[in-house]
């Protein structure tokens, strides 16, 4: 019986782990999925899907847009760096009638590129527009965009094929490191830029005063031609 019982025991035993393994094996398997633009909004602290697409979504003054290019499965691929409104329209003053809008391009990570195509890093703009304007009108404000069949399929020439295809056996990390945006100069506002600290020094003081040149070298010729005269009179009257 004591015999019976180990055997079962094992038998058990080996059928528990024959089950596990084929468990994790399925787990592990590759998924199919797709290389796209996705469309994001921050929401909470974090990312959220979109619902609509961009031509169906009218952002409010405040808020920030996201698009990340990536090669995706069931679970979305969002923008590596987080949607931080003030560092992207922090310095752009608010404007009457307008909205401000932070908008993160991220076009992903090597791995997601199609073959001989390189992305460029993460991008924050932030964009002073009407206060009806769409996603996509925001979206194109800031680079170009190629729309096929509806699909945003490139933005800033990127990438310069494809759309949507879909991609077999892919490995999807689990996270993506995050990086820093480059932060570019806001687009649509109309407040004048202040002069730059070298074009200042330069007008002031660094650049050439030509005025001063020119009005200093005629008052030199006048009191030479003013000192050759009174010369030559003191001459004629001593001869």
């Amino acid at each position: 019986m004591t015999a019976y019982r180990r055997t079962a025991r094992l038998v058990l035993s080996l059928l528990a782990g024959l089950l596990l393994a084929g468990t994790v094996a399925t787990t592990a398997q590759a998924e199919d999925g797709y290389r796209f633009w996705g469309y994001y909004q921050w929401s909470g602290g974090q990312w959220a899907f979109a619902q609509k697409g961009a031509d169906g979504v009218v952002p409010a003054d405040g808020a920030v847009e996201g698009w990340r290019y990536a090669l995706g499965g069931a679970k979305p691929r969002v923008p590596r760096a987080a949607g931080d409104f003030q560092a992207i329209c922090g310095s752009t003053p608010a404007e009457s009638g307008k909205k401000r809008v932070a908008l993160v391009v991220d076009p992903g990570t090597p791995e997601d590129a199609l073959s001989g195509q390189t992305p460029g890093p993460a991008t924050g703009t932030c964009v002073v527009t009407d206060v009806q304007a769409t996603g996509a009108k925001i979206l194109a404000a800031v680079a170009p965009v190629r729309i096929e069949k509806g699909l945003t399929c490139g933005i800033a020439g990127y990438p310069a094929t494809g759309c949507g295809d879909q991609v077999k056996n892919i490995q999807v990390p689990a996270t993506d490191a995050p990086v820093t945006l480059q932060i570019g100069a806001a687009v649509g506002s109309s407040a004048a830029p202040s002069p730059s600290p070298a074009a200042s020094s330069s007008d002031s003081s660094g650049g050439a005063p030509w005025t001063g040149i020119i009005i200093a070298a005629v008052v030199v010729v006048v009191l030479a031609g003013g000192g050759l005269a009174l010369n030559r009179r003191r001459a004629s009257q001593q001869s």
